[in-house]
């Protein structure tokens, strides 16, 4: 079984060189004009020497000056995992216009390689943690994140929403509700613009973390 396992072995990965991560991406966006960081990835200027960045639907400030990454609300210092994916995604921002379509995991470059380990500990989780719920949950999980219903091509399902994950990503959850011969299934979307904006491990950590929020909204 895939699940939990391969979950655990993606997010140790991304842990183990978010140092190295962080410093290399600093670099990186040092490199790139301010202008072009706000026309390219959508964030806003914040003040002459800041950048505002929503994830989610927390605010943040990139201070160009050495740019730390602090919330907006808090001004304290996020995890270094947020620090990475926010800085990563100013860093790989190219300012393709965002897309329509959307795809699967499978179908990022190299998701081929992670696509069932992906399956289990996102897609097939929310399926189990909602349990009895169903669709039910995932409508209500959905619904608290702020997603809105989404039309995704002739796989919709029964249930389908998309979520404003960063300026210039959504991710979308859909939800086919079982029967006696076949079993709920659920699958993580993700625009074809996405891969302009995040690496495909990136994009698996925002998948993984969209489970976790529908997860949470369903049970709250």
């Amino acid at each position: 079984m895939l699940g939990p396992n391969a979950q655990a072995d993606h997010m140790k990965k991304w842990t183990d060189r978010l140092a190295a991560l962080v410093a290399q991406t600093r670099e990186q966006v040092r490199a790139i004009p301010p202008q072009n960081l706000i026309r390219r990835s959508g964030c806003t200027q914040a003040s002459d020497s800041a950048l505002c960045l929503r994830l989610w639907d927390e605010l943040y400030i990139v201070r160009l000056s050495d740019l730390s990454v602090e919330h907006a609300e808090t001004q304290t210092a996020p995890t270094d995992f947020t620090q990475a994916l926010l800085l990563t995604y100013l860093a790989t921002a190219d300012g393709t216009s965002p897309s329509d379509g959307w795809i699967t995991y499978r179908d990022l470059p190299n998701g081929m390689f992670y696509a069932q380990a992906f399956h289990g500990y996102a897609e097939m989780r929310l399926v189990r943690e909602l349990g009895a719920g169903g669709i039910a949950a995932f409508r209500r999980g959905m619904e608290q994140l702020g997603g809105e219903p989404e039309v995704v091509g002739s796989g919709t399902g029964n249930a389908a929403y998309a979520v404003q994950v960063l300026p210039r990503v959504r991710l979308a959850a859909v939800y086919w509700l079982g029967d006696e011969d076949f079993p709920s299934q659920a699958s993580v979307l993700f625009q074809e613009t996405a891969p302009h904006y995040l690496s495909t491990d990136g994009l698996a950590v925002l998948g993984s973390h969209l489970v976790n929020r529908i997860i949470e909204g369903a049970h709250s």
